[in-house]
């Protein structure tokens, strides 16, 4: 009864540090306004940076120590890329307006570059190899079988779920030109997404809470992540499509021990999001 006690509040305990991350100081859409945002990113990454060292240092808590440095690693990523116009790196060369396709695909790219890199490199300095990541080792070709299989279904009937959402005269002349785009912003998007919360956390979260809970912690911040997204005309439609989804991404990374397999399958699931974001352009 003791350890349910405690498990139950150590789940609660970092759901709540993953709902104030993800969702209130969000990259994509943070709650408080620009002057409270940077504060408090600067506080709450302060904090877990020195909650994660002391931990370490301290044998009955440092099984929280990786977790907290995860969130740190989180939310330094995301604030930066929030911060750092990564647009302006990649659009002036290709000559593309960011209300435009190409403009929207090379935008993600270049939030992506900064989200991945900034995880691999601070993972790096931690100590840890990149397979906590789950970008190697476990079982990659059963992954890669499982989110291919998945991409192609969903690739498949991409177009009736994206009119679905509210997508625009998707007809043929105007999807082809956009091919090369969908294709940069889903593989982009997929694998930051995946990379940040299943791959960052599931390593960390699984010796204290079990396999399940660290799925569920997980889900419910990158469900509530995307709150008010503007590409669909009914959000709580759309919310309520990904938290299953959030949950099998998360159960496919377990069971192979491998991230590709949801990151394929992530992908597939962008096109239709994508289709509804470019069809509604000028």
């Amino acid at each position: 009864m003791k350890k349910n006690i405690v498990t139950a509040v150590e789940f609660l305990v970092l759901l709540m540090i993953g709902i104030c991350v993800f969702v209130v100081f969000s990259h994509m859409r943070p709650v408080l306004n620009r002057n409270a945002d940077i504060v408090g990113r600067f506080l709450l990454s302060v904090l877990l940076l020195v909650s994660a060292l002391l931990a370490r240092r301290t044998n009955n808590h440092k099984k929280y120590w990786k977790i907290l440095f995860a969130f740190f690693i989180a939310i330094l990523t995301i604030s930066v890329d929030y911060y750092t116009p990564s647009s302006r790196l990649l659009i002036p060369f290709s000559q593309n307006h960011l209300q435009t396709p190409a403009g929207i695909a090379l935008d993600k790219l270049g939030s992506s570059i900064i989200i991945i890199g900034g995880i691999v490199v601070l993972t790096i300095i931690s100590g840890e190899k990149l397979s906590s990541l789950f970008l190697y080792d476990g079982n990659v070709r059963e992954s890669l079988k499982i989110g291919t299989v998945a991409f192609s279904i969903v690739a498949f009937g991409s177009v009736l779920i994206a009119k679905l959402f509210g997508a625009q005269d998707l007809s043929l002349e105007r999807i082809i030109p956009w091919l090369p785009w969908i294709l940069i912003f889903i593989a982009g998007n997929a694998l930051n997404e995946e990379l940040l919360f299943r791959g960052l956390f599931f390593k960390k979260l699984e010796p204290v809470l079990g396999g399940f809970l660290s799925n569920l912690v997980v889900a419910i911040p990158f469900v509530l992540h995307h709150t008010g997204v503007t590409y669909t005309n009914d959000v709580f439609m759309f919310l309520s499509y990904l938290l299953p989804l959030s949950l099998l991404w998360g159960y496919i990374t377990q069971k192979t021990g491998s991230l590709w397999g949801a990151v394929l399958f992530h992908a597939g699931t962008d096109i239709p999001v994508v289709l509804v974001i470019f069809s509604k352009l000028a």
